[in-house]
């Protein structure tokens, strides 16, 4: 349980530090951040559990690059203090794709 809060209050840094850096993305503060890091992480296992692991972005194809980047389009519908354009949906799916692939899920 520890390590689910440690994880979504690491992905709402992320998810804030992405919003001050990539055009088309905006966060609003660290309590909008959270929820949106929820909001997605709950979108993403509804998208891997109706269409199964080949659309997961640990799959790293480019299936799981697109539906991370339309996972965190639709999550602004949900999120009021998210902003997302197609590009900045992209671009934060790409950034989440790389750090992905660098931090190991036992740290995430």
């Amino acid at each position: 349980m520890i390590g689910m809060i440690i994880r979504f209050i690491v992905s709402a840094l992320v998810l804030m530090l992405m919003s001050f850096i990539l055009p088309g993305f905006e966060v609003a503060g660290f309590t909008g951040a959270l929820i949106a890091a929820i909001v997605i992480a709950i979108l993403g296992f509804i998208v891997e559990s109706l269409f199964g692991d080949k659309v997961s972005p640990q799959s790293r194809g480019i299936v799981g690059f697109i539906t991370a980047a339309v996972v965190i389009y639709f999550a602004q519908f949900l999120v009021p203090a998210m902003s997302v354009t197609w590009w900045g949906a992209l671009l934060t799916s790409l950034v989440i794709g790389v750090v992905d692939a660098f931090v190991p899920t036992e740290l995430r």
